[in-house]
């Protein structure tokens, strides 16, 4: 009996490397969260900036879960209804992670805009602990500090990881860790202008928190649901075309018994899967060599899950379809076949 399920797939050692840094970079972004948003909650107040803030530490949360989930999904190995095997549970936790980013984003920014069209003027008084009284504002910039300074650098480390194992989720985190950073210095802002007396100013910083964050919903959502819909897989960043497509094309016309060759490629997570059609030199033993080069091409390109080799003749011609069937349901005959 014909296999048809995809070979199991294993990141060569050196991306195995990474995505153990990245799992446990992850695990330590989950653990130092929680603190950050216990910590901004206590500070929260009235503050729609700090609000907004508190409301981007929560959707920080998703990406970093989202990868842990997702790849603990993609070992399973294929079976006859999953013949490609998990890895799309990565493509799946990016749609559901971007989605979540672009609502919530919504949401905040137009509750920004609801204050500023009201003129409400958010309080900020003392914070009461034990015998010191000092202003909540100092309490939430020292909130703000803690929240905005690590990811920085987590976002950085997550950055350099993405790249080396190909993965959106733990870009999108990257991205999220970005936007942390910058809420917190908007919000900032925007607690030292209601301290200066500009009532506005923290409305207004809560309004371009949640543009950052609408934006970078909607530009992941879009690359997300571009990966689902099989587009041609682009770079972790989705910037550009990735390189092992054309890669592939030059590995093939090296071969002395391929003529002309085309390939297409779906994203599956980490992983790529698809056709390579091949207009063989000569008729001679085209299965082996066909079966032969499907194996160099994945030995050869970490990212490639799985490849077919279709042989097809130089006649055929790009964009060519089937005709269509006869309306009227009747099959050609044979002399028309």
């Amino acid at each position: 009996m014909i296999d048809i399920t995809a070979p199991v797939h294993e990141l060569p050692p050196e991306q195995e490397q990474a995505y153990e840094k990245a799992r446990k970079l992850e695990w330590f972004s989950l653990a130092y969260l929680a603190t950050a948003i216990a910590f901004v909650y206590v500070a929260l107040g009235s503050s729609q900036a700090m609000k907004a803030a508190w409301v981007e530490d929560i959707l920080s949360l998703l990406p970093p879960i989202a990868f842990l989930v997702a790849n603990r999904i993609r070992y399973r190995r294929p079976t006859e209804r999953f013949p490609w095997g998990y890895h799309r549970a990565i493509s799946v936790a990016y749609l559901l992670a971007a989605g979540a980013l672009l609502l919530l984003g919504t949401y905040v920014l137009v509750d920004s805009l609801m204050k500023l069209v009201l003129a409400e003027r958010p309080p900020i008084g003392v914070f009461v602990f034990a015998d010191v009284d000092p202003w909540a504002g100092w309490v939430m910039l020292a909130a703000l500090a803690y929240t905005g300074i690590p990811p920085v650098f987590l976002g950085r480390a997550k950055l350099k990881l993405a790249r080396q194992i190909h993965d959106k989720v733990l870009y999108a985190d990257a991205e999220m860790n970005r936007a942390d950073w910058m809420t917190a210095g908007a919000a900032a802002l925007g607690i030292l202008g209601i301290g200066m007396g500009l009532w506005w100013a923290d409305a207004v910083a809560g309004a371009f928190i949640s543009l950052d964050i609408v934006r970078d919903g909607w530009r992941n959502l879009k690359a997300a649901t571009a990966d689902l819909m099989d587009s041609m897989p682009r770079t972790y960043d989705d910037q550009t075309e990735d390189p092992i497509v054309a890669q592939l094309h030059d590995d093939l016309l090296a071969m002395p018994w391929v003529q002309d060759a085309r390939v297409r490629l779906r994203e599956l997570g980490h992983v790529y899967a698809g056709e390579a059609f091949v207009v063989p030199a000569d008729g001679a033993d085209v299965v082996a060599r066909a079966n032969d080069a499907r194996l160099q091409l994945m030995r050869d390109h970490w990212k490639l899950h799985d490849i077919v080799i279709v042989p097809v003749s130089d006649d055929v011609k790009e964009g060519a379809a089937p005709s269509p069937p006869d309306p009227s349901g009747t099959a050609p005959s044979r002399s028309a076949r």
